[in-house]
């Protein structure tokens, strides 16, 4: 567990994502943080160590990313992962048998998978709304609900969870609130700010920004907590490598850079797929037209560069996603590169067909991760694979 000091909280956004953690090394000056390719450290003397004593505990590149991200979200406290699911997986190991927990219905297939087939089995108990509406995270509530876990926009239907009113329920029943912040990044959301109790991020995607690796982050204030989470994180070992936190922490030095340009591409791209196939088909919480449009500014800073539209069928969808040439046809999201996907037969696929189905995730349905490419050449791949597909 890494605790965000005085000097990383110095500065704006944009500043702390390039300062906050990291300092030039002292003996040799040296702008970037060392990979410290270590497993084990040396100890001063018998019975007294440097603070360090194996780097599944602590590791000083895996402490600057830590102290890095924790300072972007406003956070005391960054522990990071070996994998977004891994950091989750922890996080639900907070908990005991018999718990219950209120979960977004809308939650990423992996998200429900790791719930639903394995954390159930060892009597965690989940209970899945819709948390559009408060309402239902109230009315599904029980004596023995420990936490609300909510992912907002959800992926892939960018739908939103008011975090302020999803706190106010949680807390109000004795329990936490837990937010997946990984589409909107702490550039455009800041869910501690708005009540929530635990943070979590795969650092795979908006953070490191240049899909080349896997990793995942936890940042939160309660020391206890914090602590907790730490010990979890220690005792199983789902920690990443200094190389993956060393790329991580370059990612996020263009944090605010990139996503002002993912932003821009994305409401350009937006605006446009409404006009061609009707905003009725279009998923995107900057346009006016999305019925949560008017939360997402309340909440959010800016609309981010995903977004997904209704093709109608398989056949239709595919043709467009086999004739893209700019936009490659890949999982994940959040690089500098378009990347297009079909939620229904990939990053959706462990979720049941009627399942899928009652959640709006259709056939049809393609989601995009908008790149930080040339607009333009974006907008006319686009038009010719649409063409392509009949549309």
């Amino acid at each position: 567990m890494t605790r965000r000091t005085d000097a990383d909280a110095h500065g704006r956004f944009a500043t702390r994502a390039i300062h906050a953690g990291q300092a030039p090394d002292p003996t040799n000056g040296a702008i970037m943080p060392p990979i410290y390719q270590t497993s084990t450290y040396v100890h001063r003397s018998f019975g007294e160590h440097t603070g360090y004593e194996y780097a599944r505990g602590k590791n000083p590149t895996r402490e600057a990313l830590e102290r890095n991200v924790a300072s972007l979200e406003g956070a005391r406290h960054g522990i990071a992962f070996a994998s977004g699911m891994g950091c989750l997986d922890a996080i639900m190991k907070l908990f005991k048998a018999g718990d219950h927990i209120v979960c977004g219905a809308h939650v990423y297939g992996g998200t429900f998978r790791l719930l639903d087939k394995v954390l159930q089995h060892f009597g965690l108990q989940f209970s899945y709304v819709d948390t559009r509406d408060p309402q239902h995270i109230a009315d599904a509530m029980r004596p023995n609900t420990v936490a609300v876990l909510v992912e907002t926009p959800t992926n892939p239907l960018m739908w939103l969870t008011d975090l302020a009113a999803a706190a106010d329920v949680a807390h109000r029943g004795g329990a936490i609130l837990i937010a997946d912040n990984t589409f909107a990044s702490p550039y455009f959301q800041n869910p501690l700010a708005l009540g929530a109790d635990i943070v979590y991020h795969s650092t795979t995607k908006y953070l490191n920004g240049h899909s080349d690796i896997i990793g995942g982050i936890a940042v939160l204030n309660d020391d206890t907590l914090a602590n907790r989470l730490w010990f979890n994180a220690n005792s199983a070992g789902a920690v990443p490598g200094p190389f993956d936190c060393w790329l991580a922490l370059r990612g996020t030095k263009t944090l605010a850079l990139r996503m002002r340009a993912h932003d821009a591409n994305g409401r350009r791209i937006a605006g446009w797929l409404a006009e061609r196939l009707g905003h009725e088909s279009l998923f995107y919480p900057g346009l006016e037209s999305h019925p949560q449009h008017e939360l997402a500014v309340r909440q959010m800073t800016g609309f981010g560069g995903m977004l997904s539209f209704e093709m109608g069928s398989k056949e239709t969808a595919g043709g467009v996603l086999n004739s893209l040439r700019v936009f490659s046809l890949a999982e994940s999201l959040g690089g500098v590169e378009s990347l297009a996907n079909h939620p229904a037969s990939m990053t959706h696929a462990s979720i049941p067909p009627d399942r899928r189905v009652a959640l709006g995730i259709s056939d049809g349905l393609i989601r995009l991760s908008i790149g930080v490419e040339d607009v333009e050449d974006l907008l006319e791949d686009l038009e010719q694979a649409l063409a392509a597909a009949g549309r």
